[in-house]
């Protein structure tokens, strides 16, 4: 059976009803013909399916990032790319299954490619760790990076992780160093870096693969410093709270376009990527060919200038006091957060 959403229910009704129609077609209604009547059936799938989907709250955005049927990273890397060599381990501890990497082909572009891995059942989960990377994880993917800039090889990055692993081994390894560690190496690095939130883009986790030149949501993952349900947690001490929280923190992919926080809005087929992983995958690959192409054009120093200007810019808001909006129209100057 199909994993299905609450929101979803009308249509997967309709669907059941529609196939029962084709399976036993002496039910079909009397007065109208076969073919009329499935063919009523369909128009109004797709209008219910048009209807919920354009309508979606930030919640319901979270629950389709969440989908177990959507494409993991090893789906996009397998579709998107061709000529994919794994590489493994850290060199320094073990090799984390949470985090995959390896040298590909993007189009005509030889590349490195990196990203978190989720499992689809209970036995991959527990050896994909849920998508959450140890700090060998994060090692991991640094070494390869590490690779690309001597190879000179522009660096892609697919990010679908609720956040780095943050149990008592991970402290123990030093996660913390080790994510900080990428932010700083991966805005020196003179390749050029692509990354896409293909799903869940859990905080530090996230980031840990995030410094790139451009970075790209599909239209129904997230990005945000904390989960809704972590975010319920601490301000309602409910996580019930998690549909309010996820408005509050304004972590869909609309919202961080106005923010600036991510740079493009890759569209989904109607219905979310999970219904049709053909299509999705081949919409990544000619987005990520565009911003690679433009990227790959800038000068080493002018792209290493925009990529820190880029996440420096988040580092500050600006404030306008009641008192100060009577003295002068004039905004107030960045204040560093």
């Amino acid at each position: 059976m199909k994993h299905q959403l609450d929101f979803e229910k009308p249509i997967f009704e309709l669907q059941a009803k529609l196939d029962d129609l084709r399976e036993h077609p002496e039910k079909h209604s009397l007065g109208i013909s076969m073919e009329e009547e499935l063919q009523m059936i369909e128009k109004k799938i797709e209008e219910t399916r048009r209807q919920i989907f354009h309508n979606l709250t930030p919640w319901q955005r979270v629950q389709l990032a969440r989908h177990p049927r959507r494409p993991y990273t090893l789906d996009y890397i397998h579709k998107t790319f061709t000529d994919f060599q794994e590489l493994h381990g850290d060199r320094q501890y073990a090799d984390d299954r949470a985090m995959v990497g390896g040298f590909a082909r993007l189009g005509d572009h030889r590349v490195v490619v990196i990203g978190t891995q989720k499992g689809r059942d209970t036995k991959e989960n527990i050896l994909r760790n849920f998508g959450s990377a140890h700090p060998e994880g994060y090692r991991k993917a640094l070494r390869l990076m590490r690779l690309a800039h001597k190879f000179s090889l522009p660096i892609i990055t697919l990010i679908d992780t609720a956040g780095a692993y943050p149990g008592v081994a991970a402290e123990e390894r030093h996660i913390a160093e080790a994510i900080a560690v990428n932010l700083r190496e991966m805005t020196l690095l003179e390749v050029p870096i692509i990354a896409a939130v293909v799903g869940e883009g859990g905080s530090g986790g996230a980031l840990g693969i995030g410094v790139a030149d451009r970075v790209l949501i599909l239209e129904n993952a997230y990005y945000s410093v904390i989960s809704p349900e972590g975010c319920a947690a601490i301000l309602w001490k409910d996580r019930a709270n998690a549909p309010k929280a996820a408005a509050a923190l304004r972590i869909t992919a609309k919202d961080l376009r106005e923010l600036k926080l991510v740079d493009e809005i890759i569209h989904e087929p109607l219905g979310g990527a999970h219904n049709d992983h053909t299509t999705m995958t081949a919409t990544l690959k000619k987005h990520l060919l565009h911003h690679l192409e433009e990227v790959l054009a800038l000068p080493v120093a002018e792209r290493l200038k925009k990529r820190y200007q880029k996440f420096r810019h988040q580092a500050y808001t600006r404030e306008k006091t009641e008192a100060a909006a009577h003295k002068s129209h004039k905004p107030a100057e960045p204040v560093a957060i």
